[in-house]
This record gives structure tokens, C-alpha cells and sequence, in this order.
């Protein structure tokens, strides 16, 4: 593939640049972003239906992330150099000149998803982060906006200039397997589907040499509501929760699908009211549409399993603690929520224990009722990569401290995260010279440290 090509040619050139450069590159990109972006949004609105208002505020969040990370490149944080000078002495026995650094680890696929088609698109954030670290990137379009992704790789392109070769389209299943299994390609981030994440795992697993594949799969992000919060906080937790549930007519990673409550009072009742008077949203497109309605028929037929807000719009369903079974815990991508009621907090611990990784897990507390959160705490954390203690999920922070990842099927590499600057870790690889000469090792690793970064020095 010409794409594939074209990334190798300029691999090692992009690596070996220093931070400033590539800072100014990155920023660039989202200079042109912002200028061009009243026509993309246009075309953005037109393929996904998401509205102006939601995708102007996305493109401001893909090209606050692209100078995000350009910062990070910029400060050199993200070689981790690490330098221990020789010491006779060391036990338990002489140390060698030994100084550790992170490099790139080459071309990177990146997977387009479908519901944010800047920010995890062509120029969004699985791109800043390989291009952070020093890697140029080929993207597979996603097929649910076609025309914004030419348009954007027409002005990233523009915008890179001599560096046009950073970025590379690929469009159609066939042109992304085939990029995938491609010798060059060093390593993939995905985000969609189990299915889809899944057999393209097992493709980048069984290649001569294998990669690493970070994919972001699926997740139902539970929410724990205890007695004392349902009963002082109840009108405020419904609005928020309908709220957060039927946020972009529920198509976020991060929609709060599971949500469980005492089984007395009237919490779900305020829920289900607000629900019905949220208007049907319109699907990305056929295909989610249609997985949604397949997705909420299997649900609904679960026994146990009782319908509180009806067919047509945002549904919410309902099942006792007692009666819950995995299979109602599964993504139905959309604005679905199951409601668990428990009678006991105590019961809730185990089915928390018991539920597959997920991106974020919340409670929702009042603080005298501290000593019950305490033994949900380890379970929560167990469970997802990020923990919330009141607010919810929808809403991912692109900041330093953000973990945007979780355990398996969460995501395919719990030990990384998509959002934040920590996103480029999952494209950088260590290396350690030994007793080489200051003048022959890698600026980063030099004792004069020409590019000024930071260095921890034994």
C-alpha cells in the first residue's frame, strides 16, 4: 500500500526529530483544523446527524487534544530517560554506564470509530499520541463518514507540508485488514465493537511478528446508587442520569448502561418520568440503528426482566439483583438502560465482582454513608479504569490524569489509555545503551542533553 510506503519512508526521519519540532508540526495540524473547520463540520453534520452544536464542540476538543499532546511532546516527558552512571561499587556486583530511554515503535494503523468523527477519526486522538511519540499513522476511515475523512486528510496533509507522509487513508475491510497484516505496521488502535475489535486482535496476534493492538471495545459502565443518596439526592440523580444516558442518543463508550438502586423508594419512577420526555434521537446510521433494536429485544427478554419506559425513544428496563444474570449486563449500544434493584448493598459487592472489565464504574454516596463505599471501592477498581465518585461517565477529560481504558473487554490493553497525554505511551518502546561514548548516544540519553529534557540521573 502506497499509504504504508510512504510511513516508512518518513519513520525514522519523525523519530529522530527533536520535541520542538515536532511540537510545531502537531500545532500546525490544529491550526488548520480550526480554520477550515465551518466547512468540515458541514459535511460532519451531514454524514452523522449529530448536529452543529455537538460536533463544533468535538472539533474543539480534537484540536485542544492535538496541541495537548504536542505540549507533551514539547516537554520530552515522554522519552522516561533514565541514566545510571557506572559504579564499581554497586551490589551485587559492578555496574555498568547504563541509560534507558523510549523511542518510537514505528508506523501506526489507526481504526476510525464511527461515533466521534473528529475525535477519534482521522486527526483525532489515536493520531495526536502515535505522532506525539514519534510515529507517522495510517488510518482506516470509518464507512459512517466517508467524505469528512478525505476532507480532513486533505488539510492535515496540507497542513504537515514536508511532513505530508505522517498520515495516510485507507478506506474499505478488505484495505484495513490488509494494512493490519502489513510487516511495516508496528502497531494499531482500535475503537468499536467486541466483534469487530476482536477479530482484528486475533489478526494482529497471528501475524509472523506480531503487534500490539490497543482496542477499545465495549463497556455498560455501572453506577451504584446507595440508600441514603437515592433518598436525599433523588430528583437530582434521575436528571443526571437521563440525562447522561441519552447524551448523543446514547452512542458514548462511556453511556451509563447499568445502574443500581435500592429496591425501595421511588428513584426509578423519577428516572422513567424523565425519560419519556426525551424525544427519539437519531442513530449514526442503519447498521447501530438496527443493533440497538436486536440489542434491546435480547435484553428484554431476559427472564426477570421488566420494560419501564417503552419501545419507541430512550427504553429503561428493570430486573431484581436476585434474578440478574450476566447476559444483562451486555453493551446494547444506545439509549438503553437496565436498572438492578437490590435489597441489600452487601449483594451488590459479588455481581460487581463478577462483571467483565469495564471503562468506568460510579458511585453515588452521601458521606455518613462512607463505610459502605469502602467496601465497594477495591471492587470498582478492580473492575474498570476509572472510578467516580458522583457526576458520570459520559464526559472523558483529555488531561494527564486521565485513564480512559479498562479491563478486558473493556479495552485489549488494560495498562493503557486512549484520552490524555499517558496515550502515548501506547506507541513508544524502551531501549537501553550500555557504556557508549555521551557523543554517540541518542540526544535524549547525552550528557550535555542537547534538547533539554528531563532526565533522572542515578
Amino acid at each position: 500500500m502506497k499509504e504504508i510506503d510512504a510511513a516508512a519512508g518518513i519513520a525514522a526521519k519523525w523519530a529522530a526529530t527533536d520535541p520542538k519540532t515536532r511540537a510545531a508540526v502537531i500545532t500546525g495540524v490544529a491550526d488548520a483544523l480550526d480554520a477550515a473547520g465551518p466547512s468540515l463540520i458541514e459535511v460532519a453534520d451531514a454524514e452523522t446527524h449529530l448536529g452543529t452544536k455537538r460536533l463544533t464542540g468535538e472539533l474543539a476538543r480534537t484540536t485542544f487534544q492535538l496541541r495537548l499532546l504536542a505540549d507533551e511532546a514539547a516537554s520530552g516527558s515522554p522519552y522516561d530517560v533514565r541514566i545510571d552512571h557506572a559504579d564499581p561499587s554497586w551490589p551485587p556486583g559492578p555496574r555498568p554506564d547504563l541509560r534507558r530511554y523510549r523511542t518510537a515503535v514505528g508506523p501506526v494503523l489507526v481504526f476510525a470509530a464511527s461515533n466521534f468523527p473528529f475525535a477519534f477519526s482521522v486527526a483525532g486522538g489515536d493520531t495526536a499520541s502515535a505522532w506525539a511519540a514519534g510515529c507517522p499513522v495510517v488510518v482506516k476511515a470509518h464507512p459512517g463518514h466517508p467524505e469528512l475523512s478525505r476532507m480532513v486528510t486533505d488539510v492535515v496533509v496540507e497542513a504537515l507540508g514536508p511532513w505530508g507522509a505522517l498520515l495516510g487513508l485507507a478506506e474499505g475491510e478488505a484495505a484495513g485488514v490488509e494494512a493490519l497484516k502489513h510487516p511495516v505496521i508496528s502497531a494499531a488502535a482500535f475503537t468499536g465493537s467486541v466483534a469487530g475489535g476482536l477479530a482484528l486482535a486475533r489478526i494482529a496476534a497471528e501475524r509472523p511478528v506480531p503487534i500490539p493492538f490497543h482496542g477499545e471495545l465495549g463497556s455498560v459502565n455501572p453506577v451504584i446508587v446507595l440508600p441514603g443518596a437515592a433518598q436525599a439526592r433523588a430528583e437530582e440523580l434521575a436528571e443526571g442520569y437521563a440525562g447522561s444516558l441519552t447524551m448523543g442518543n446514547g452512542q458514548f463508550c462511556t453511556n451509563p448502561g447499568l445502574l443500581f438502586v435500592p429496591s425501595d423508594g421511588s428513584f426509578v419512577d423519577l428516572v422513567a418520568e424523565r425519560l419519556r420526555r426525551i424525544p427519539a434521537g437519531r442513530f449514526l446510521n442503519d447498521r447501530i440503528a438496527a443493533g440497538f433494536s436486536a440489542g434491546a429485544s435480547r435484553l428484554a427478554e431476559i427472564p426477570g426482566m421488566r420494560r419501564i419506559v417503552g419501545e419507541d425513544g430512550p427504553q429503561l428496563l428493570e430486573i431484581d439483583l436476585d434474578d440478574f444474570v450476566p447476559e444483562a449486563a451486555e453493551e446494547c449500544f444506545g439509549p438503553l438502560g437496565v436498572v438492578v434493584r437490590y435489597e441489600r448493598l452487601s449483594d451488590v459487592v459479588p455481581v460487581l465482582a463478577a462483571l467483565p472489565g469495564q471503562l468506568t464504574t460510579t458511585v453515588h454516596a452521601l458521606p455518613e454513608e462512607a463505610s459502605d463505599v469502602e467496601a465497594l471501592r477495591p471492587v470498582l477498581a478492580d473492575r474498570s479504569g476509572r472510578v467516580l465518585w458522583g457526576g458520570w461517565p459520559t464526559g472523558v477529560a483529555v488531561t494527564a490524569a486521565m485513564q480512559h481504558g479498562g479491563p478486558f473487554p473493556a479495552t485489549t490493553s488494560p495498562a493503557s489509555t486512549s484520552v490524555g497525554t499517558a496515550a502515548v505511551e501506547r506507541f513508544l518502546r524502551p531501549v537501553s545503551y550500555q557504556d557508549w561514548p555521551s557523543h554517540l548516544l541518542p540526544e535524549p540519553l547525552r550528557d550535555d542533553n542537547p534538547w533539554n529534557v528531563p532526565q533522572r540521573v542515578s
